[in-house]
């Protein structure tokens, strides 16, 4: 049986994803025993990423060349902006810090790049490559969430809320129909789009085991 892109994809980066899921970043989250100040800088950027995100999405919808892709990539921008962001706003409230506080968040280097990365492709790559560059992160989300709770949930509550997050039916269904379309799509590509697919993938694959060490770090421009 000839493999989709995906699992090429996806093995070819095995090695990436192995070494997210045994980051101590991710696996502080898994125990509950991750430093309070490691998850509050991590959750105040990815707001900041997830901001970006759905506008990589709304530029899915206006590129996508099909009802299932239009209704694909609007379902996405509706689950990040009223499910994933909404959970970042209530752990932000439990915290004490405000909405506007957590608008105005300084964006971090590894933020800026991996959202530079996105909105570049979303502009200037076609619709599969456009999905090859989401796919590291809606994916692995749900492989890092149905791991932890494999594992158990942390006592921790605002950890264990993350974990019920992406390893929730929800979160799963839509990973699992981006991966699926993506597949579809890049049936369709030429050579030398599939070239382009597996760099983009790659570096988006790059950029999201960057993004939990980067928050492991507390990273911060250099000047």
């Amino acid at each position: 049986m000839l493999q989709s892109t995906s699992a090429r994809l996806l093995e070819a980066t095995h090695t990436i994803h192995e070494q997210i899921l045994a980051h101590p970043f991710v696996r502080g989250i898994s125990t509950g025993d991750l430093p309070r100040a490691s998850f509050v800088y991590y959750f105040r950027q990815d707001y900041l990423f997830l901001l970006e995100y759905s506008r990589v999405l709304a530029l899915g919808v206006t590129r996508a060349h099909d009802l299932e892709l239009m209704e694909l990539f609007s379902e996405l921008v509706h689950e990040t902006l009223h499910g994933e962001m909404d959970l970042h706003r209530g752990f932000a409230e439990r915290l004490g810090i405000s909405r506007e506080e957590l608008e105005v968040t300084p964006i971090s280097p590894t933020t800026h790049a991996y959202t530079r990365h996105l909105l570049a492709v979303a502009h200037g790559g076609t619709i599969a490559e456009l999905m090859a560059s989401l796919l590291p992160c809606q994916w692995g989300y749900r492989e890092i969430g149905l791991a932890l709770a494999k594992a158990g949930l942390p006592g921790d509550p605002l950890y264990a809320e993350w974990i019920e997050m992406y390893s929730g039916p929800e979160f799963g269904e839509l990973a699992e129909r981006l991966r699926d379309t993506f597949d579809r799509v890049a049936a369709r590509a030429s050579t030398d789009e599939l070239a382009r697919i597996d760099t983009i993938f790659l570096a988006s694959s790059r950029y999201e085991y960057g993004f939990w060490d980067a928050a492991d770090r507390l990273e911060a421009w250099p000047v």
